[in-house]
């Protein structure tokens, strides 16, 4: 039987695993720079910055979703932005990742959130073809735009 809870930071190497393997289907194996002893802290602050669910199967994890809190200046009200839903290989077209998305949304109606947003790749088809059969809509007109690193430093620093 599939059981969703939410995670603890004694479940910090699970949850590293699942983000390491989230970012080698993405094609982006070594672009991970979180480790265990940083989620461990986060999870145990008293503010964490994300939560997370895992999905579990007889005491095994088969997938999480971890999500935080964003606002909505136009409707008043927070959202909940889901950073990444990740289901193991083997244990996919089982429902996981559905219930787990499930979850997600009721956690959004339960806290009167405005709404639930995520993003995908565009080439990824499989998780397009999901989230669509769940009623998500894709904002088209929208660019995310990123500024990290050295470009972050520049932008903090410049002044103008």
């Amino acid at each position: 039987m599939l059981e969703i809870r939410f995670a603890t930071e004694a479940d910090a190497a699970t949850i590293l695993r699942f983000i390491r393997g989230l970012a080698e289907y993405e094609k982006e194996p070594n672009a991970v720079e979180v480790d265990e002893p940083t989620l461990r802290q986060q999870l145990s602050s008293p503010n964490p910055p994300f939560e997370c669910l895992l999905a579990e199967e007889d005491g095994m994890p088969e997938g999480f979703a971890l999500f935080f809190h964003t606002y909505s200046t136009w409707r008043g009200r927070r959202g909940i932005w889901l950073e990444d839903l990740f289901v193991l290989p083997e244990r996919r077209r089982k429902g996981t990742g559905r219930a787990l998305l499930h979850r997600v949304a009721a956690i959004a109606r339960e806290r009167n959130c405005a709404r639930l947003e995520w993003s995908v790749l565009d080439w990824n088809a499989p998780a397009i073809r999901f989230y669509e059969s769940r009623g998500a809509v894709f904002l088209t007109e929208w660019t995310i735009c990123r500024v990290t690193d050295a470009a972050l430093t520049r932008l903090a620093t410049s002044g103008t």
